[in-house]
């Protein structure tokens, strides 16, 4: 364990489109499993849930926030132990394009390795958005 046991880390990146097509695409929770790999292959609205049965994590419940202006795409994903993980997430103006920013919190008991590792699944999810978009 750390002594940074409740840390967070912003990671971002820069996406060439407006705010309001990035904010579209990644509030979207249908869109979700083309660029965010840890929540699987899939997810499906059930029960007036989003749920991720494939997830690398087991069944997942992903919650949005409602729509808010600001880019505010914030989300509790609800693990298979009952655990929620709340997720910060803004898209930004930056320029003439976005960036979107994560805030990746360090859970308790996390090691310093298993938060590199949920850095990089995050960095990894960031780019494939970016390139999604991009390509579009």
């Amino acid at each position: 364990m750390n002594s940074t046991d409740n840390a967070s880390r912003h990671l971002s990146i820069h996406i060439d489109r407006t705010v309001d097509e990035v904010y579209a695409s990644a509030s979207d929770p249908a869109n979700l499993p083309a660029w965010a790999l840890g929540l699987g292959g899939s997810i499906k609205r059930i029960d007036g849930q989003w749920v991720a049965e494939s997830s690398p994590m087991g069944r997942v419940v992903v919650t949005f926030v409602p729509r808010k202006e600001l880019g505010v795409i914030d989300h509790h994903v609800t693990l298979p132990s009952g655990q929620t993980v709340y997720n910060p997430v803004r898209v930004i103006s930056d320029g003439k394009g976005s960036e979107v920013v994560f805030t990746l919190r360090r859970q308790p008991q996390m090691s310093d390795a298993e938060f590199e590792r949920d850095a990089d699944m995050v960095t990894g999810d960031l780019n494939r958005l970016r390139e999604l978009m991009e390509s579009a």
